[in-house]
């Protein structure tokens, strides 16, 4: 196990890769049909809506990106929680056979005035290959090193 990431390990700039996922037509279908269930997330079939057939809820990507932040990052980081999303895109319609990739870039760093935390601004990119095809700008909060005793 390494030492934790706290937030003053954060700097405007870095990227982290947080891992790629092989998405298909069974996972776009059964998560729309338990949390998004509109025809063209639920019909392998559909072709007359503007996604042209099958295709993930932006919602769906939503939480892959959660699941892939939690793994890459936040459970080897001293993560506080998050305050909420600044910025939400979804910009291309995501397929069944699309792996998929997620990058975190820094953005800023603020300490909190409010204890012995910090707010590390990130842009979650989600690519297909060298296309974008989700982001989302949001503060997560992250305790400081010296609070927590490490050295």
């Amino acid at each position: 196990m390494t030492d934790l990431i706290y937030f003053d390990d954060f700097q405007a700039g870095q990227v982290f890769q947080l891992g790629t996922h092989l998405l298909t037509a069974e996972e776009i279908m059964e998560f729309a049909a338990e949390f998004d269930p509109q025809p063209q997330h639920l019909d392998a079939g559909a072709t007359t809506d503007i996604l042209g057939g099958l295709a993930a809820s932006g919602w769906h990507l939503c939480a892959l990106s959660m699941r892939m932040m939690v793994d890459g990052l936040f459970c080897r980081a001293a993560s506080v929680g998050a305050p909420g999303v600044d910025e939400l895109q979804w910009r291309k319609p995501v397929r069944a056979g699309d792996t998929l990739r997620l990058e975190g870039e820094v953005l800023a760093t603020r300490k909190s005035s409010k204890g012995a935390r910090g707010y590390v601004q990130f842009r979650f990119s989600m690519w297909r290959g060298e296309e974008r095809v989700m982001m989302f700008v949001c503060w997560p909060m992250f305790g400081c090193r010296a609070a927590a005793g490490a050295g």
